[in-house]
């Protein structure tokens, strides 16, 4: 018998089902590996099972979902030597195609088993305060403290983009999955009034109200909002947009959907380690909402062995 493999099924990710965990499960056993599956029963719960799931010190940790999910895994395990491979089940699946994992549970197996771990760096996002009755309560299994605190993969969204995150209606998500993002990004679009932003980057002081802080190239399936960012590099790539009016955003959507959005005069295009954010307004990462700016983001370099 090989070493155990620890699953870490999430059961309501957009094309979970329980006959694609039990391929998966037959399959590993065909390769003589011992199998544990624990399914999440709600939010937060795949980072409970992660963390406990290290402590076993098994080969390999699968995470079987969508990118919520992977976020919570993640934050599960950051720190540890564990490796981690991922089963893409989700909405869009973005760290799937990041690293090119196949969208297929005998491929994303086969991936997973083939190919070495590397070390990638996390983004961390440190909540400057909790007073904001729109901020969620530091969760258990982080840090906590004055402000919460969590690791993203992918990117950070503030602004525009995380205002459209906070309005998802989590049931239209289950149903529909991209629609909901597609609602609730014309239905933030008609109401979006924002504050201005103030962003601390290499010493230098910049505005705006928006920004993509990536820690990957891709964003929302295949588009580049960051493109020169790597999971690999200890460092962001962040796109700040200037423009708070109506006709700004579609014009900024569009540029994103032909990739000319870098060249906007009032689109800023940063590489930097750390970045503080004043003012007021929402943050997602990974695709979920976690609370309100002011926040503090930096790298974490090299916290997840991640199998790609």
């Amino acid at each position: 018998m090989k070493s155990s493999v620890i699953i870490i099924y999430n059961p309501v990710a957009k094309r979970a089902s329980r006959k694609k965990v039990e391929q998966a499960l037959h399959y590993l056993k065909s390769k003589g590996y011992g199998v544990e599956v624990f399914s999440t029963e709600r939010k937060g719960h795949a980072e409970y099972l992660a963390g406990e799931g290290v402590k076993k010190l098994p080969s390999l940790i699968i995470a079987a979902g969508g990118d919520g999910t992977f976020n919570e895994v993640v934050n599960g395990i950051a720190g540890s030597k564990v490796p981690l491979a991922i089963m893409p089940l989700g909405t869009t699946n973005v760290l799937a195609k990041e690293i090119g994992a196949p969208e297929n549970v005998k491929g994303a197996i086969e991936f997973a088993l083939s190919r070495n771990p590397r070390n990638i760096s996390l983004g961390k996002i440190v909540l400057s305060s909790e007073k904001n009755g729109n901020n969620p309560p530091s969760p258990p299994f982080s840090e906590g403290g004055q402000g919460g605190f969590r690791y993203f993969v992918l990117m950070a969204g503030i602004g525009y983009d995380g205002e459209t995150v906070f309005g998802i209606n989590e049931r239209l998500k289950r149903i529909s999955g991209k629609g909901s993002y597609i609602f609730s990004g014309i239905k933030t679009l008609i109401t979006f009034n924002p504050g201005e932003l103030i962003f601390d980057i290499n010493g230098k002081t910049y505005s705006g109200y928006s920004a993509i802080i990536g820690k990957a190239a891709k964003y929302g399936g295949n588009f580049k909002i960051t493109p020169d960012a790597k999971l690999s590099d200890p460092a962001f790539y962040i796109c700040l947009f200037k423009g708070k009016k109506r006709l700004d955003i579609i014009r900024y959507v569009m540029g994103i959907l032909t990739g000319r959005h870098l060249r906007f005069k009032d689109v800023e295009y940063l590489q930097a380690k750390a970045v503080e954010v004043k003012g007021k307004s929402h943050i997602q990462m990974d695709g979920d909402y976690f609370g309100m700016t002011p926040a503090q983001i930096e790298v974490a370099p090299d916290m997840v062995n991640l199998v790609f």
